[in-house]
């Protein structure tokens, strides 16, 4: 729920699937879960102009700027790992495949041709990698001298997992309980199983793990450079 340009980034990462098409979520909740309740109450009541008539006790929105969103809020524990909230939000998912993202991250990631590419290998999951920025400007040397300075290039080696998956039920099965680590035994199976494919991201991926994380963003944001706002272009 950490606020970029006056929104938390929960609204930020629904707001790019809108743009794809994707408006039904399902949103797992734990530690203080109670304030995304109360965010996306207040977002669907109280979003856009409103014309309140206290003489006829009416309420109305006017202009609604609200997105056109379905979203289940599934509580899942407060202690619960990675993979057993993913388990706990088999209640409200479909007999078919879903697609999964982390709450901590934003991208500008092409889910029409993320999904695409799932189905065309016939394997139970694909997970989008990416090559993050690097932490600090690069310098390129002839010598002692320095040629040319690029301000945090994104890194040229080393694809990690972007967060942005594409799962098929099956996958509910490898989760065994609560305890269970998404990222360990249940994708480690399915590599294990050449059942896991890397959809490869090239353009903009920016995780928000630190307060020098929201500021780059935030940045960005406000100086019309947010590259993830699919839903601007």
């Amino acid at each position: 729920m950490v606020e970029i340009g006056t929104k938390p980034i929960l609204w930020h990462i629904m707001m790019h699937y809108s743009a794809f098409g994707f408006r039904d979520f399902a949103i797992a909740l734990g530690y203080k879960g109670d304030i995304i309740k109360r965010w996306m109450l207040d977002y669907f009541e109280l979003s856009g102009d409103l014309k309140i008539s206290s003489q006829e006790a009416e309420r109305r929105n006017l202009h609604n700027e609200v997105a056109t969103w379905s979203v289940d809020l599934i509580e899942s524990g407060l202690k619960t790992s990675t993979g057993g909230r993913i388990k706990a939000m088999s209640r409200v998912l479909s007999d078919g495949r879903f697609m999964l993202t982390y709450g901590d991250g934003v991208s500008n990631v092409d889910l029409g041709a993320l999904l695409a590419f799932h189905e065309t290998h016939g394997k139970l999951a694909t997970m989008t990698i990416v090559r993050p920025p690097a932490r600090f400007g690069h310098v390129e040397l002839d010598g002692s001298q320095i040629v040319e300075i690029s301000e945090k290039p994104q890194s040229a080696e080393g694809w990690i997992n972007g967060g942005f998956f594409v799962l098929e039920p099956e996958v509910l099965d490898l989760i065994e309980n609560d305890s269970t680590v998404f990222e360990r035994e249940p994708l480690e199976r399915l590599a294990a199983d050449g059942q896991l494919m890397a959809y490869r991201h090239e353009g903009f991926w920016q995780c928000m793990d630190t307060l020098r994380d929201k500021r780059l963003l935030e940045r960005a944001w406000t100086e019309g450079r947010a590259e993830w706002a699919t839903w601007r272009h």
